[in-house]
Parts: C-alpha cells; sequence; structure tokens
C-alpha cells in the first residue's frame, strides 16, 4: 500500500487508464501517468473513452491489441504490426499492473544485438568544430528563439555543428558513464537545439529550459555538450535574487534599498569587508527582517532609527532570539554608520550579553539503536559511521573524496585532518566501495559518496540526501556527531585542548564541550554527597 505522509495509506486500487490493478498513488499507474504526458485525449475509436490517444486509441486498447499480436500462431510478437489489429479489438483482458509483459508470456524473437533486439549502433566517426565560412555580418543582434515551437519530425541531422556536438555527447558520455537511456535524450536534446544552428548564435538557458523540460529530456547534460562547444549563456538568475527579492517585500522604500545594499555587502564584500558565506547571509537578514517590517509603518529611512526604537524592540524579545537578532541590527547599522548613511549608531552601547548555553546532554542506548536499525544499505551505514565515529559533519561526510581514503595505510581523511580507520569503519568503508563499483562501473566521479542523480556527474550528493536516512530520528547525524565529541570528553577528561586536537573545534566550541562533561562528572558526586548522612 501506498503511504501518504499523513501517515494514511492507499490501499492497492484499479487504474483510470488502463483499468490495471496494482498498488500506486493517485488515479493512474506510471505507465499511464507516462503515457497521458507525451499524447491528448480525445475519444478512442476502440472503447469509446476519452482517453490520451496514440494514433486514435489509448493505451488500454494498444495493450489488448499487442496481447492479441503476441498470441498469434507462430509468428513473433516483433514482426507482427500492432497497429494493424488495433481496429479489431473487440474486448480488454484485465490485468495486474506492470505484469503485461511478463518474460515467457509470448514467444521471443531471437536476440540480434542489442538489448531490444537491435544490433550495437556503431560510435559517431570523430568530428571538430565546423571551419567558419565567410558569412554577412547580422545587421541586428541575435534575436530570441522560440525552441518550443520546433518540430521533432523536421530535424536537419546533417548539419555540421550536429555531428561534432553527437561525437563530443559521445565522449563525455564515455567519461561520465551515462547510460543508454541519458545518451538517446542527450541526441534528441541537441538535435532540437542545433537543426538551424549557424556560427555565431548563442543558444541561453531562458530559451531552452521550458522546451527541453516539457519533453523530459535532461537539460544538465544537455548543457554540458554546449559548453564544452563553447555556445552556451547562462543567463538564468541565480536563486539568490529571487529570495532577496522575498525578504524585502514589505519595507518601505528608504530602508528596503540600504537593506540591499548591506545583504549585498555580506555576501560579495566590500573594500574593507570579505565576503560571508550565502547561509550567514540568510540568517542575518531573516533576523533583521521583524524589526525593519515594524519600523517601515512608521519611518522611511534607517536614519530615522532611534537607540529607544531598538531598546523598546529588543524588549519583546528574549532568549537566544534576542541575542541573534541584536547581533544582526548591530551589523546593519556599523555598515550605514561607516557608510554615512545614518548619522548616530542607535545600536551602539547595548550589550549582547554572553549566551548561556544548556549542558549538552548524551544520547541513551535506544536512541542509537533505533537510528542503526534505520541505516539499511551500505552508503547509510557509512554515514552513519562517520558521524558517530569519526564526528563529521554532513557537508563534510558529502565532500569526501575518493583519495581522501587510503585503505593501505588505514587513514581517513576529514575536513584536512587524517583519521585512523577503526575495524567498523573499514568494513563498512569495504562493503560502499563494492556496491559503488558494481552499481556505477562507468562513473567519473570522485566524490565517495554519489547516488543515482550525481554518478553520471561530477558534483557531490546534497545535503538533504546524506541526512536523509536519519531524519526523523531521535539521534540524527548531527546528534550523532555532538555526542561522539562528548563521548570523548567524558572518558578522558573535560580537556578542551584535546577536543581541538582531536575534533578540529575551535576554542570557544571546545571549552563548551568541556563544561558540559564538567558538569556531568560532577553531578553523580553532588548527588551521592547530597544522600550521605
Amino acid at each position: 500500500m501506498s503511504r501518504y505522509p499523513n501517515g494514511y495509506c492507499k490501499p492497492a486500487d484499479s487504474c483510470d487508464g488502463c483499468l490495471a490493478w496494482g498498488d500506486f498513488s493517485g488515479r493512474l499507474c506510471p505507465a499511464c501517468y507516462m503515457f497521458g504526458r507525451g499524447h491528448a485525449a480525445d475519444v478512442c475509436v476502440g472503447c469509446r473513452r476519452v482517453q490520451p490517444l496514440k494514433w486514435d486509441f489509448c493505451r488500454l486498447c494498444w495493450c489488448q491489441a499487442r496481447l492479441d499480436a503476441q498470441a498469434a500462431v507462430d509468428r513473433l510478437a516483433a514482426e507482427v504490426d500492432v497497429r494493424a489489429r488495433l481496429n479489431v479489438v473487440r474486448h480488454h483482458q484485465l490485468f495486474f499492473m506492470g505484469m503485461h509483459h511478463r518474460n515467457g508470456s509470448a514467444p521471443a524473437p531471437r536476440r540480434r544485438g542489442g538489448r531490444r533486439g537491435a544490433p550495437h549502433k556503431p560510435p559517431p566517426a570523430p568530428a571538430w568544430r565546423p571551419n567558419a565560412d565567410w558569412r554577412q555580418l547580422p545587421l541586428f543582434g541575435q534575436v530570441p528563439r522560440d525552441y518550443g515551437r520546433l518540430d521533432p519530425s523536421g530535424v536537419d541531422l546533417t548539419n555540421p555543428w550536429l555531428t561534432w556536438a553527437k561525437y563530443l555527447a559521445h565522449r563525455l558520455a564515455e567519461a561520465r558513464g551515462w547510460g543508454r537511456n541519458i545518451r538517446f535524450a542527450v541526441t534528441r536534446g541537441l538535435a532540437l537545439l542545433l537543426t538551424r544552428y549557424v556560427e555565431g548564435d548563442v543558444i541561453r538557458h531562458s530559451e531552452i529550459f521550458t522546451p527541453l523540460r516539457s519533453r523530459d529530456l535532461p537539460v544538465g547534460h544537455v548543457i554540458t555538450v554546449l559548453e564544452e562547444m563553447g555556445i552556451f549563456e547562462d543567463d538564468s538568475e541565480p536563486s539568490f535574487e529571487g529570495w532577496l527579492a522575498g525578504r524585502l517585500e514589505g519595507l518601505a522604500p528608504g530602508i528596503r534599498s540600504e537593506t540591499e545594499r548591506w545583504t549585498r555587502v555580506l555576501r560579495d564584500g566590500g573594500p574593507r569587508s570579505l565576503p560571508r558565506r550565502e547561509g550567514t547571509v540568510w540568517l542575518y537578514l531573516n533576523r533583521v527582517r521583524p524589526a525593519l517590517l515594524e519600523w517601515s509603518n512608521s519611518y522611511d529611512h534607517l536614519r530615522e532609527v532611534t537607540r529607544d526604537d531598538v531598546l523598546a524592540y529588543l524588549k519583546t524579545l528574549h532568549g537566544h532570539q534576542r541575542h541573534d537578532q541584536l547581533i544582526a541590527l548591530r551589523s546593519l547599522f556599523a555598515w550605514a554608520k561607516r557608510n554615512g548613511l545614518i548619522f548616530r549608531n542607535p545600536t551602539s552601547r547595548i550589550k549582547v550579553g554572553q549566551y548561556e548555553y544548556a549542558v549538552l546532554q548524551p544520547l541513551v542506548p535506544a536512541q542509537v539503536d533505533r537510528s542503526v536499525a534505520a541505516a539499511t544499505t551500505p552508503a547509510t551505514r557509512l554515514i552513519l559511521a562517520l558521524a558517530a565515529v569519526h564526528a563529521a559533519r554532513v557537508a563534510q561526510i558529502a565532500t569526501l573524496m575518493l583519495d581522501d581514503v587510503d585503505l593501505g595505510n588505514r587513514r581517513l581523511t576529514i575536513a584536512g585532518r587524517v583519521r585512523p580507520l577503526d575495524d567498523l569503519t573499514m568494513k563498512l568503508l569495504l562493503d560502499w566501495l563494492k556496491h559503488r563499483r558494481n552499481r556505477w562501473p562507468n562513473t567519473a566521479n570522485l566524490h565517495l559518496l554519489i547516488n543515482i542523480q550525481t554518478a553520471t556527474k561530477t558534483s557531490r550528493a546534497s545535503n538533504h540526501w546524506i541526512s536523509a536516512s536519519m531524519r526523523g530520528q531521535d539521534a540524527t547525524l548531527e546528534r550523532l556527531r555532538v555526542d561522539r565529541q562528548l563521548e570523548e570528553a567524558l572518558t578522558h577528561g573535560p580537556d578542551p585542548l584535546h577536543l581541538a586536537q582531536v575534533f578540529g573545534l575551535d576554542e570557544k566550541t571546545s571549552i563548551r564541550y568541556a563544561n558540559s562533561a564538567r558538569a556531568l562528572l560532577e553531578r553523580p558526586s553532588e548527588t551521592a554527597s547530597e544522600t550521605t548522612p
């Protein structure tokens, strides 16, 4: 049964398209869903139902005609014209989802080469960039091209640019381990984009993304080939711009413009400031936004905000919320004062205060056992060991490379620090490398952990995929990492220098772990002294 996010389990049902019985989500089985994406709906000539049609017949009629063709006496299914049997379909044999093409249900055609019986196609002949012949220079700039209007049947397969692109795609596929389906889809996408291409044209991201996505063609792989050819221009809007426009919505015009300048300086840096990480920029703007929205109801510029306004706003905050927002406000007003946008910094001499961290608590064995039981694949078991044994962060696990693993010397390099490989991690690492080699033997991705999305690329896996297996557990990867560092402090004593040396922590973090370990070690003795008469 299909499980939905709210816990409801959808029972097995009949598909509205082919009437097949099975376990699937929604109204249609996966085959009918994909069939409907590529065909328009109308009245079927055979069964008179309103369904997506291919040559005037729905998918159910096609399945029945194919079944009749396969049951023909002394004739192979591959040699029967299924279309000739569509008009004689008078009944429909119901079937279970995914079982109407069972192996052995009909005489199989003799294999003549590839996986589907067709002979293997030879690799494309070597090709190079076409010579730039004389041509008249255009009077105007390149007019935006609508690739969505191109007809796949009118593709010019003799275009020399397409010939060169096919050869480059073949080389990239061999180097990066692209499968047969990806190669075919990339060739289709290149044929659509390069049919009328001439020397000097530029193919832009904004023009090709929607047409390729509507045909379920791999946009990223096609762009990789176009970049190799040197004819692609990425004019897509960064996600940061859309996020920034949404965060600044609702602010007064004067406050909005100055806040936008401050945010861009945080991200890009300035004459006297280094650029911050994008995550830090997000946090800072999100923290000052509530105060700026409140002040935008009364003021039009940051110079109108007074010290009393800041103090009145801070009185409504408590704990870490007050601490974090005050730090962000001090950064904003200090930048504005330094650049002459305000006369006086209203946040000066307002003490932030020392943030009091709670005592870190170790995980109980039951929580760890549930996380271990949730790790069921070689990748998740290795990820769990890296977090629980070596205290590696999610981002550090995602960026591990194959060169960081030294099996001969039993060494593992995490974030530039060399660590010895214990027996458990060594076994899990060997299991993952064996699975990786069997699952993706031709991948060119040098990252240690890869998945089905990154195996045909060179980028790392996302943090979301790394932490997905432990999401919802009490012992998440982050808590396992904290528990490992706390265990080190409890076992070898609350020594900040030892923690900094083993895990590469900064001084404040190592002191925090040492203080928590000291509090946990002193608590039993205090309890015992209280109970002693």
